[in-house]
């Protein structure tokens, strides 16, 4: 029985939010994308004149809160105090709260019996509601009851209240969505606001150096080159072409660096000890604070440094008689004119310079809600669950939703709020399990957060004020093929600030000028973004509640430029679609002048004379039919944002060996066969590219080839045709030339010749640089 067809569309649903209206044209509101979710908000503050079996201040308390089967504990205190505080904040969501009264219960963890302290409860019903920006509420003093009922001394100071997510105390609470995670495993599951380190590009450009002291005096022909490093990151340059002590290279070493700066920068002048090896010696060595560098903001050159090295370590004894006086000539600037860029540039959801002061005002705001998924596939297959959280990135601003906890269905309505500086950016959302809630029968081992599903939205694709609300399936390529892991439901709004800045940021450059004025190479974008994402690993892994690795190069794409058949087989057939539409208005082209339906040939003639005698209408005409065109093409524009094809990615025609190459990392990990298979059929996809490419160079070559007389006869013959066609074309109208050559284009078949034409035959016998290749 056939696999049935998996649906990968995009769908509209209907969510019982606030923004009900699919044109919202009043001012936004605070989670007005999301569900409201009612929750009974429980917080314990502290309690006094508890008196545990020895007597007062031997208590290590605690308080559990009991809500039927539902069970919630506070921090243990073990500083034997009679008044112990917690301020803690409990969420227990409303439709899982299946009975009518709270008990809240003071106990003794050293108590071995298990005896409370004492209780006291309340009732649900009893709750207030409270609806932000109102005031919190004010914690009460509630006398305890031993299990006798018998009122005691001891008293708990505590609040209690029914609101929703919206409550400002919601962000730190303990949610009834993660019940049987405890320790530490709590702030784990919370939602947290991150922020990417502000990055900048260093740029060192290495000068010269002077007067430096070789080790072996009688070295000849010495290959000096600098070695830069700054953090864990080392870079070297070429070595220098004058082979003395006075090297120069002049030549620049990139960096990408995160304030506050706390690397410094750590120059190095080496000697190589043989001839093609990495070994070398130090020559003379510096250290650059980076606080206090240049900050270039324009394309200005920075001023040079002359720098007095320092004597390499372990050398004072041996140089002892000889003047250390080498000096390092360099330009260092922070480059604040760059974007520096973390994710790939088709999907960059910015193009600000790190430079503050370059940043243009707002033109936007973005909204989003996250409203739930549904249909998760089991990630933890032992544990037969799945701990799904979501992440989105825009801009420096990262935001990660609560972990629900063993759920295949996660609700979590969390909405998100971000500026935008320009529409073409996107913002990447991705549904990950928690894999710090898996239990492993191996403590050490490292906890893995394994990738369930990503989508990306473009912002230039959605209409203003719009309120988008879809469910996208959550698409993942395995080495196995694709598979559809549920769906993510998101509410989305993009609402504009200034129609006018709007307009003119088309008009505008993508990138900061500094990318124009002084470019940097694709190879040099390609090593700096993956040192920007090596920092921002690092920087969010100090969180109190950290990112994973992860995580992060998922929602940065690492790893997406390497190569697969499945994506070339892709763009191929993208540019036979872009370029099916010529080729379609050329055989169109080729029955007109084939008089295939004479009507439609005589029809065109007519209109070609009447533009021939009415030139001034030409270009209006043209804009008025790319006007009426655009008119037309408006009844079946696009009514939801594009999201993942699996027909135009291949996804589906593909095979597991193509897959498990395209998976395969480098270096690679396969050896013998299969590794000489991959080789040979990549040097027969090379093969048809070399000859496509060679093909376009020889007609390029070709048509050079008619002025450089290397036929000397052909070349005769193009100058004296030029020379009859410029008289001729002086001589004669410009409007009879053109309906002579029409009139030969559109000439009947009866008087054609299936061959190829003059100047083509010409072009054909012209010589190209074949010639000169083995």
């Amino acid at each position: 029985m056939a696999k049935p067809k998996e649906d990968f569309s995009v769908k509209e649903i209907s969510p019982k939010i606030r923004a009900i209206s699919k044109y919202s044209m009043g001012p936004a509101t605070s989670h007005d994308l999301v569900e409201h979710m009612s929750y009974l908000f429980v917080k314990i503050v502290m309690a006094r004149n508890l008196i545990g079996l020895a007597g007062p201040n031997t208590c290590d308390s605690y308080v559990e809160l009991k809500l039927g089967n539902n069970k919630a504990t506070t921090k243990f205190l073990e500083n034997k105090s009679s008044t112990p505080i917690w301020n803690q904040v409990f969420a227990f969501k409303k439709e899982k709260i299946h009975t009518r009264e709270v008990e809240v219960v003071l106990k003794d963890k050293a108590d071995i019996t298990n005896e409370i302290i004492g209780k006291v409860s309340f009732l649900i019903s009893n709750a207030p509601q409270r609806v932000p920006p109102d005031s919190p509420l004010a914690p009460q003093w509630y006398r305890l009851e031993d299990k006798n009922k018998k009122k005691l001394m001891a008293e708990v100071m505590f609040s209690f209240w029914m609101g929703t997510q919206v409550d400002e105390e919601f962000s730190h609470a303990w949610h009834s969505d993660s019940i049987g995670i405890g320790g530490d495993g709590i702030s784990l599951t919370r939602s947290e606001n991150y922020e990417s380190p502000k990055l900048w590009y260093l740029r060192v450009n290495v000068i010269d150096a002077m007067d430096l002291v070789l080790r072996d005096k009688n070295m000849k022909d010495p290959e000096i080159f600098v070695k830069a490093k700054l953090g864990n990151v080392v870079l070297k340059s070429k070595v220098s072409p004058k082979k003395n002590v006075n090297p120069s290279w002049n030549e620049d070493i990139m960096f990408v660096t995160a304030e506050p700066f706390e690397y410094p920068l750590i120059l190095s002048v080496e000697n190589k000890l043989q001839p093609n090896r990495e070994e070398s010696e130090s020559l003379g060595r510096f250290i650059v604070h980076l606080t206090n560098s240049h900050k270039r903001e324009a394309a200005k050159t920075p001023s040079n440094l002359i720098i007095n090295l320092e004597r390499p370590e372990g050398k004072e004894i041996e140089q002892k008689e000889v003047k250390f006086a080498s000096k390092l000539s360099v330009r260092i600037s922070l480059d604040g004119g760059y974007h520096v860029f973390d994710e790939c540039t088709q999907y960059s959801s910015d193009f600000r310079p790190s430079e503050k002061q370059l940043w243009k005002a707002p033109i936007g705001v973005l909204q989003l809600g996250i409203l739930k998924a549904n249909g998760l596939s089991i990630m933890k297959l032992k544990e037969n669950r799945t701990d799904a959280y979501c992440v989105a990135k825009y801009g420096t601003k990262w935001v990660r939703t609560r972990t629900i906890v063993d759920s295949l269905d996660p609700q979590w309505n969390e909405q998100y709020t971000w500026d935008v500086y320009d529409p073409y950016t996107v913002i990447s959302i991705g549904v990950f399990d928690n894999g710090h809630l898996e239990e492993r029968d191996d403590p050490t081992r490292r906890k893995f957060h394994q990738m369930i599903g990503k989508v990306r939205i473009r912002l230039s694709t959605l209409e203003m004020n719009r309120v988008y609300t879809l469910s996208y399936p959550l698409v993942f390529l395995h080495s196995s093929g694709v598979k559809k892991m549920g769906e993510l439901q998101l509410a989305v709004r993009f609402s504009c600030l200034s129609m006018i800045n709007m307009i003119n940021t088309y008009s505008q450059p993508l990138l900061p000028k500094m990318h124009y004025l002084v470019p940097l190479s694709v190879h040099q974008l390609d090593t700096l973004r993956h040192q920007a994402i090596y920092l921002i690993s690092l920087n969010l892994s100090r969180y109190d509640s950290p990112l994973k690795k992860e995580v992060i190069d998922y929602m940065l794409d690492v790893g997406s430029q390497t190569w697969s058949i499945r994506k070339g087989k892709a763009n191929y057939d993208r540019v036979t679609t872009l370029l099916s539409g010529f080729l379609a208005i050329i055989k169109w082209f080729e029955k007109i002048c084939n008089w295939t339906n004479p009507a439609t040939t005589f029809l065109i003639l007519t209109l070609f004379v009447l533009l021939v005698l009415f030139q001034e209408v030409i270009l209006p005409g043209m804009f008025l039919c790319f006007f009426l065109s655009g008119l037309w093409r408006y009844r079946k524009r696009p009514r939801l944002p594009t999201h993942v094809d699996t027909e135009l990615s291949h996804v589906n025609t593909t095979n597991e060996e193509e897959l498990d190459e395209e998976f395969d990392p480098l270096p690679s990990r396969k050896t013998g066969e299969v590794l000489r298979r991959r080789y040979d059929r990549l040097r027969i996809v090379a093969g048809r590219m070399q000859i496509v490419l060679g093909d376009l160079a020889t007609q390029g070559e070709r048509v050079q080839s008619l002025f450089n007389w290397r036929d000397p006869r052909a070349t005769f013959i193009f100058v004296c045709f030029c020379l009859i066609a410029c008289i001729l074309t002086y001589l004669i109208s410009i409007r009879w030339m053109i309906c002579f050559t029409v009139a030969y284009v559109f000439r009947p078949p009866r008087f054609r010749i299936d061959f190829p034409s003059i100047p083509r035959n010409f072009l054909r016998r012209m010589p190209a640089k074949t010639d000169s290749m083995f």
